[in-house]
């Protein structure tokens, strides 16, 4: 018939589409309705500040989280009911890289790159030869030299990135070869546990899949790396869709500006008010590590300082270097003006014993410690000092225990709970009394309010800013611009491995935060590795 289209000639439809996709929880809107569309064969960018909503929407997409009704989704052309079930995914044809990279640490690389297909039950026996035939082929394909028997747990973080990523990868291809149709991977700030030269077998393999009509959505902050790699970007604001990008015909600083939802001056510079003069309490001189560059802070005291930066940039290290918690390849530091110590000579107790006191990020791997009661987390660090002619004095914890709960309103109040029996919020309570009880000399704070209410977090802000009153000193490294700006004296951005630039005073707040933490990746040099 004339003017009729074969369905050859027919464009084949996205891979993905979102019409609408909502998400609430409690009374705020994380998503308000999102739609884009991802096409065969395409990288495609999703980029935005933190609290955007990049993260809940993957979570919808994995089926860990159920939108709002009334969104819809399309696979391959066919609708999709939603709320999607965990695990609804891999029969769809996606397979995702999240940022916990989502590997089982006691296992082995063959038993978690066949963990999918291993415990899909449809078989009354496991082949290993063939199993770890297969692995071996698989990790070849992508030029990645693992041995299969090999424990996750004794990988490198970039080790154990790698095979998650590879792992998605090979789940894609698997399904595009059974039912023909192009699979979608999703990797979430895949990144940052990369080296440079990991970065571009990630590229390489991401080229491969979208060649082979497959595609590939890649978030990020890294918008130099997005730039490089996709066809196009969809930018999120605040749970909106703020804009989407053709990412070739686009330029640094429009993406800068759909992400944070203004033009930026870059010709003002932000260094502008001066730091007010305090005695010096702690100088980190030259502190290095493999993520960081030889790096100089002074802390003075009764100052808070934050340290920030987009994924990856660095900034977190700081913290763990002072506590001798992690290898350094360099630097010194000194507290109150006295002698240098090389950092590589330190260690958690030496710190402690210095005046110093370290709050991890990872609450239930580094932190507190879930099987145990809350008087044992509060009192870990000094309990040499309830001992009484070799007796434990329990009721004297108890009591002390019971106090600290009420200075720092935990509910509930029972020393004797285990710390896994609070909700996140009220443990971080207990383990931010842990150490505010020993008054240390400086107070070292990795993302201290990660994961916690409103309440919690203005509780945690006022014992902060208490505490800096009578002279304590702080280093606050943290992904929350908003936190930063409550509470900071000075902010530290850093960008690459290197502090890029210091805001101070009037100049801090929650937007010129985040703007700095884009507009630093271009000024993130070599020469910029240490505070001016």
């Amino acid at each position: 018939m004339a003017g009729s289209t074969s369905p050859a000639a027919r464009p084949a439809p996205p891979v993905l589409r979102l019409d609408g996709i909502a998400k609430t929880f409690g009374g705020a809107r994380a998503l308000k309705g999102v739609s884009f569309e991802v096409a065969p064969g395409e990288v495609h960018g999703l980029l935005g500040k933190n609290g955007s909503g990049k993260s809940t929407l993957v979570k919808i997409l994995a089926g860990f989280h159920a939108p709002d009704p009334g969104g819809v989704m399309e696979f391959n052309g066919e609708a999709v009911t939603l709320p999607l079930k965990p695990g609804d995914f891999r029969r769809l044809g996606m397979s995702f890289v999240h940022q916990n990279l989502g590997l089982v640490p006691s296992l082995t690389v063959l038993e978690n790159l066949r963990l999918s297909d291993l415990t899909a039950g449809r078989r009354g026996f496991i082949n290993w030869s063939a199993e770890r035939r297969a692995a071996r082929e698989a990790l070849a394909r992508f030029d990645v030299a693992f041995d299969p028997d090999q424990r996750i747990d004794r990988l490198s973080a970039v080790d154990r990135a790698l095979l998650a990523i590879v792992r998605a990868f090979e789940e894609i291809r698997v399904a595009r070869e059974a039912s023909g149709k192009p699979g979608l991977v999703l990797l979430d700030e895949p990144t940052p546990f990369l080296p440079r030269e990991g970065v571009e077998k990630l590229f390489t393999l991401m080229r491969s899949i979208a060649s082979h009509g497959s595609s590939v959505v890649f978030i990020s902050h890294d918008i130099d790396e997005v730039m490089t790699i996709t066809d196009r970007a969809t930018v999120l604001r605040d749970g909106d869709v703020a804009g989407s990008l053709v990412t070739p015909e686009a330029t640094h600083e429009q993406v800068v500006e759909m992400i944070v939802g203004r033009k930026l001056a870059r010709t003002v510079p932000l260094r502008t008010a001066k730091v007010v003069e305090r005695k010096p309490r702690m100088r980190l001189e030259g502190a290095a590590s493999a993520k960081l560059k030889p790096s100089s802070v002074t802390i003075g005291e009764g100052e808070i300082v934050g340290l920030t930066g987009l994924i990856g940039s660095g900034y977190e290290e700081l913290p763990y270097l002072a506590f001798g918690a992690r290898p350094t390849t360099g630097g010194t530091l000194s507290l109150e003006g006295g002698a240098a110590m090389a950092l590589a000579s330190l260690n958690p107790r030496k710190a402690i014993e210095l005046g110093l006191a370290l709050l991890p990020g990872d609450r239930q791997g580094a932190s507190g410690v879930d099987t145990l009661p809350i008087v044992d987390n509060m009192f870990l660090p000094d309990i040499e000092r309830f001992f009484s002619r070799g007796f434990l004095n329990h009721r004297r914890m108890k009591r002390e225990a019971w106090q600290l709960g009420e200075t720092f309103e935990v509910r509930p109040n029972d020393p004797l709970l285990k710390l896994s029996a609070l909700s996140g919020g009220n443990a971080q309570k207990v383990l931010v009394a842990r150490w505010m009880n020993r008054k240390p000399r400086l107070l070292l704070l990795d993302e201290p309010t990660q994961g916690v209410d409103v309440g919690t977090r203005q509780q945690i802000f006022t014992a902060l800013r208490a505490a800096a009153a009578q002279g304590m000193s702080v280093l606050c490294a943290s992904s929350d611009a908003e936190q930063l700006a409550d509470i900071c004296d000075r902010v530290l951005v850093f960008a690459r491995g290197a502090i890029c630039e210091e805001l101070v005073g009037a100049q801090i707040s929650k937007d010129s935060i985040a703007e700095a933490c884009y507009a630093s990746l271009e000024r993130a040099s070599p020469a910029n590795g240490t505070q001016p």
